[in-house]
């Protein structure tokens, strides 16, 4: 124990359980599973792009890392206000003759009293010119597409339909519209029922096909109305289904009906088939229960195409219409596997499988025209990687995609030319083009302009490597203090990742840069059990929660320690979801931190399993509790509750199906009757992450002054009055 350097498994019970939990490697580390990045150092980004984003980051990073100044503006550090400032792009969609590329920009109203945020439609030229917003508004404008003769586009949009009174504003239905690419007013073309939830249009541009949830019958608006409305639960549920849309005639068409839900539907070439994906029920536990149907338009004759035990998802019609790809893999009941590579006749028949010695996910599928490549991003360490596969001898290539975060690419019509959204280290996300190896790259939007014109000041990011207790590397993210200084030792932050199966990118994190304008360094270890490592990697923490991951980020801090990076009496840690269950269990196993935030977090592994919307997952990991009561209990922080040493901040959202708030209160009232220095806040109308902007300056501000108060700083961007009722800048 202590606040030694030695990260000492600490509590000696935990080294009972170490011992108690070596299970032989072959029973343990499988394969691996999912996610993202390579990328060794991404400082500066010069060796990919000669673009106007190389520019703004290397001015960003000059400015980061220069020398103290006497006196820097307080304007000039990133706040927990600039962190909401933050405007996000997505949907990028290039149009049929490579020219033009739509994208959305959703940007905060700073003045609104709700912080409300608005998604809007803009366009833009392949060559970064005409930049122009489309839509406007109150209401969100999302997910543009184009027609195949590019001269108009649709989208959704909840905005009130012509003739509607102006009380129904806010209420209306998502609906389809479109719109001319040269301007003009949008026009509704749908009025379903119910909310459309995503469509595509046909290759012959005459039809849409669309999803949308099944309709309330008259008896159950009644009911819902009368507040007569009982559930049972897992009896009846809400489906989802294929509707066709006749673009000429205006007439819509109920495609699938029954007990099950649809999801990802895709047409043909020749748009008389659409490929989609079934599951029994919308359960998010059960969405590894998926197959692979197809549905004839004329005839709607349903036909299964593929189904095994496992997941399958994200079909894609080759361009010639002979073959379906798809993403799937054997394993039921959880998501903890890479996905390979299925090749399916359309017509039917055994499936060829690709990529069986990838150790890395396999994600959605992205043809080349010609037909003879297929490429995806996946998961590559601390980088969203670009590999393809050549379909016919198998081989796999990584494309040199820049590192950092590389998300919902898309390909042109004659394969020449990627479209897509990248989030490097030091700058928020972005659309970029470029040739189809990556040489030539290009940012075609700029969505946060204030960031260079009131330069503000960033921490340096870097992928940082030490080993762990067992001589196995392991890779983490640090974000360094604003202007620090080389020899001086700073107050460090450990930030466990949520999941466990996920993992952290070398790219833009405003919470980060919010502590590092506060004088903290961020560690954020990629700890056993993460994504994007390998299928062994991925699943070495099977059986072992709060042992092979609390080594390796004790190790991590260590590392900082010994690097001279890190006061050790300066150590605080904080973690949302299973960051908040590592958080949980660091304070159960360790007196090195002052001041510990564990948020959504799962201390009680039992109550969990039947409470969780996710049980399954839950389950893959160590079995039902009714048969392994003992391991469940043996891996609860809240079984080591007494030996808490640090003082505890606990948030939650209040209705959190996730990790239900009854996780919080259960470790809240037992540190109470302990008499243990712990304070709980729990967010009204929150789920598993927080959603109103008011509650994230509340958690942003309350992790800085709790990490300060104990640490004996005085926060540099906050100040104590905004914690105010009404949270003002």
């Amino acid at each position: 124990m202590g606040n030694s350097t030695n990260h000492s498994v600490s509590v000696k019970n935990h080294l009972k359980l170490r011992n108690y939990f070596r299970f032989s490697l072959a029973k343990i580390f499988i394969l691996f599973y999912l996610f993202i990045f390579s990328g060794l150092f991404f400082l500066p980004l010069t060796t990919w792009a000669a673009s106007a984003s190389s520019v703004k980051l290397k001015t960003i990073q000059t400015t980061s890392s220069a020398p103290a100044q006497e006196k820097i503006p307080i304007s000039r550090f990133f706040s927990a206000w600039d962190t909401l400032r933050i405007n996000s792009v997505g949907n990028p969609v290039i149009s049929p003759d490579g020219q033009w590329i739509l994208y959305t920009k959703r940007v905060r109203n700073l003045q609104d009293k709700d912080l409300r945020a608005t998604t809007h439609i803009w366009r833009v030229k392949a060559d970064g010119t005409k930049r122009r917003q489309m839509t406007f508004g109150a209401e969100s404008c999302t997910s543009p597409a184009w027609f195949p003769d590019g001269k108009k586009f649709a989208f959704l949009s909840s905005r009130p339909l012509p003739g509607s009174s102006s009380n129904q504003a806010g209420k209306a239905k998502t609906q389809i519209f479109f719109m001319y690419l040269d301007g003009g007013e949008a026009w509704p073309v749908t009025s379903h029922e119910e909310n459309i939830s995503y469509f595509q249009i046909a290759p012959d541009g005459r039809k849409i096909l669309f999803i949308a949830p099944d309709p309330l019958s008259e008896e159950e608006k009644k009911k819902q109305k009368e507040k007569d409305d009982a559930e049972v639960v897992d009896e009846k549920f809400r489906m989802n289904h294929l509707w066709l849309f006749n673009i000429e005639s205006g007439q819509e068409t109920r495609l699938t009906e029954g007990n099950f839900t649809v999801s990802e539907g895709r047409w043909s070439p020749e748009s008389q088939q659409i490929v989609f994906v079934r599951r029994p029920n919308p359960k998010i536990d059960e969405e590894w229960n998926s197959d692979i149907y197809v549905v004839e338009v004329a005839s709607k004759k349903i036909t299964k195409l593929f189904s095994n035990p496992g997941p399958d998802s994200s079909p894609r019609w080759s361009p010639d219409g002979k073959l379906i790809a798809l993403a799937a893999n054997h394993h039921p009941g959880t998501t903890t596997w890479h996905n390979k590579l299925y090749l399916i006749p359309a017509n039917g028949g055994q499936p060829r499988v690709l990529l069986q010695n990838f150790d890395r996910d396999f994600s959605t599928p992205i043809w080349s025209p010609n037909g003879q490549m297929i490429f995806w991003s996946t998961g590559d360490k601390t980088s969203i990687s670009v590999f393809g596969v050549d379909v016919k001898s198998g081989q796999v290539k990584k494309l040199n995609a820049p590192p950092g975060g590389n998300y919902s690419l898309r390909l042109s019509q004659d394969g020449q030319r990627w479209v897509w959204i990248h989030r490097p280290p030091l700058w928020p996300s972005e659309i970029y083009t470029s040739d189809i190896n990556f040489k030539k790259i290009k940012q075609v939007s700029e969505a946060n302009p204030w960031l260079r014109e009131e330069q503000k000041m960033l921490g340096r990011v870097e992928v940082i490597r030490w080993k762990n207790s067992d001589g196995q590397e392991i890779e983490g993210i640090l974000t360094y203090p604003v202007n620090y200084q080389p020899g001086r030792k700073y107050p460090l932050i450990l930030n466990p990742h949520g999941g466990p199966s996920g993992a952290v990118l070398a790219s833009f994190n405003p919470v980060n840069q919010f502590f590092a304008s506060n004088g903290f360094f961020v560690l954020q270890p990629n700890f056993r059990g993460s994504s994007n490592y390998g299928q062994e990697f991925l699943n070495a923490n099977r059986n072992k929660w709060g042992i092979v991951d609390y080594d390796d980020c004790m190790t991590g801090v260590d590392y900082c320690l010994a690097q001279g990076w890190a006061d050790p009496e300066k150590l605080v840690c904080y973690g949302w979801s299973y960051g908040g269950y590592m958080s949980f269990w660091i304070a159960t196993q360790t007196d090195r931190f002052k001041a510990i935030s564990p948020g959504a977090g799962l201390p009680n592994l039992i109550s969990m399993y039947s409470t969780t919307d996710i049980p399954h997952y839950l389950g893959w990991f160590f079995g039902s509790p009714w048969d392994n009561e003992e391991k469940y209990f043996r891996h609860s922080p809240l079984h080591y509750v007494k030996q808490v040493k640090a003082p505890l901040l606990i948030l939650h959202g209040a209705e959190d199906k996730r990790v239900p708030p009854t996780q919080a209160i259960e470790f809240y009232q037992a540190l109470k009757d302990l008499g243990k220095e712990v304070t709980f806040v729990r967010y009204p109308r929150e789920g598993h992450g927080l959603r109103e902007p008011r509650h994230q300056l509340d958690r942003l501000r309350r992790y800085l002054f709790f990490f300060c108060q104990h640490l004996g700083l005085q926060p540099l961007t906050e100040k104590e009055a905004t914690t105010s009722k009404n949270n003002h800048q």
